[in-house]
């Protein structure tokens, strides 16, 4: 069977014989597979071949441990001794789906292969990651000795529950990028056996006290472990999800703010603040995270429109940016967004990834009543850092870096 060039129309084919035809009729099996294998190995047009892999690789994405179709084996030579550089990279990725040695020990290559491109071991390690294998673990303790990798390795080890783990991660912090310690900081939050020593470095100062932010001291109480709440009070202090007193609040952060006079602070100081505390989440002028929305459009120049929102997002939470705890059955606690789930996965987007977790792993999912927005967000800040921050975010354009800050 030979297909014509219709790049599109094949990526909606292979979507479609999954979605409609091959899942709904539980034919996700070798002869089911099968078919579109033989679709892509008869192409004779390495786009529509390229198309449908990609349809099958989309419908695919949550699955682990299918077996492979009756011709994967023949498909998967061709393409990894010929194919282009993204029709590798789909064949691996559903490899991976399918258990295929060949795939895996091509991934583990290029992840270790120092002379590679960054992006391209990052791609493979992202990929390998999606086995969830035990076997990973010591391979992403040791990629955080490596800065090409060290992020996703960090964002990875909070899959695994391994007591080498916090120790592996406390021990390079302090050499840490400002963005991999926040990667850091949510991977160590992420179960129990990872907060408790993450509370003692705080105790002894390994991880400063002031990166304890409003959004980690949420996760770590969403463990819901007792020695961790404890520790949490004596360390962070009283933690409340709703304000007792909006009006007051404001008033007060207001009057910290006018003691700074005529210019109550400094726009570019204002900016590192923003991006130590805010931009995880929130967009503003073409820089920042995807969780919350973007607020280069909103009224940031009203004082009080910015206080209320800062101070108490809980007054009003759109359904969209209610958060969500996931209890995974390893222990591991997610706080997120459920961008959307189906009979086979959820897709949480979390403060800083967006993880895919297969249903059959996911003890409970409760829609929590607070924003993903934490209350006590500048509660660990100074005067000057307060106003700096303030003053920042109620400029009608961006404003550098100080010297020497990224």
């Amino acid at each position: 069977m030979i297909f014509t060039r219709i790049p599109s129309l094949l990526f909606l084919i292979g979507m479609s014989l999954f979605l409609n035809i091959l899942w709904p009729c539980a034919a996700l099996d070798a002869g089911g597979l099968g078919r579109l294998t033989v679709l892509a190995t008869e192409s004779v047009d390495p786009v529509v071949r390229k198309d449908i892999l990609r349809g099958m690789d989309a419908a695919l994405r949550g699955r682990i441990g299918l077996a492979a179709p009756l011709g994967w084996d023949l498909l998967e030579a061709a393409v990894i001794s010929g194919g282009d550089a993204e029709t590798r990279s789909l064949v691996r990725s559903l490899g991976v789906v399918f258990g295929s040695r060949l795939a895996l020990e091509a991934l583990r290559s290029t992840v270790v292969d120092q002379g590679a491109a960054s992006v391209d071991r990052n791609a493979a390690l992202s990929t390998l990651l999606r086995t969830r294998s035990s076997s990973l673990v010591e391979l992403l303790q040791t990629l955080t000795a490596d800065p090409a990798t060290r992020g996703l390795a960090i964002r990875g080890l909070a899959g695994f529950d391994d007591p080498r783990t916090a120790g592996v991660i406390l021990s390079i912090f302090g050499r840490l990028e400002s963005v991999e310690q926040r990667d850091a900081l949510n991977t160590l939050a992420s179960r129990v056996a990872y907060a408790r020593p993450l509370l003692e470095a705080v105790r002894s100062q390994v991880v400063p006290k002031s990166l304890l932010t409003a959004d980690l001291v949420r996760q770590l109480r969403s463990l819901k472990d007792p020695g961790v709440t404890v520790a949490l009070g004596e360390i962070w202090g009283v933690v409340r999800e709703t304000s007792p007193d909006m009006v007051a609040e404001v008033e007060r952060v207001k009057r910290i703010y006018s003691a700074g006079g005529s210019t109550p602070g400094n726009a570019s100081r204002g900016r590192v603040v923003f991006n130590q505390i805010c931009a995880q989440c929130h967009r503003l002028f073409e820089s920042g995270g995807v969780v919350g929305p973007d607020i280069t459009g909103a009224n940031r120049s009203d004082i009080n429109y910015l206080l209320q929102n800062i101070l108490y997002p809980n007054a009003v939470i759109p359904n969209e940016y209610r958060a969500s705890t996931v209890a995974l059955k390893d222990d591991r606690v997610l706080t997120g967004l459920v961008r959307s789930q189906d009979a086979v996965s959820l897709v949480i987007q979390t403060a800083n990834e967006t993880v895919t977790v297969p249903r059959s792993e996911v003890s409970k999912v409760e829609m929590t009543e607070v924003s993903m927005m934490p209350e006590g967000l500048i509660a660990g800040l100074s005067d000057p850092q307060i106003r700096d921050l303030i003053y920042y975010l109620s400029r009608p354009g961006q404003v550098p870096l100080p010297v020497g800050e990224k």
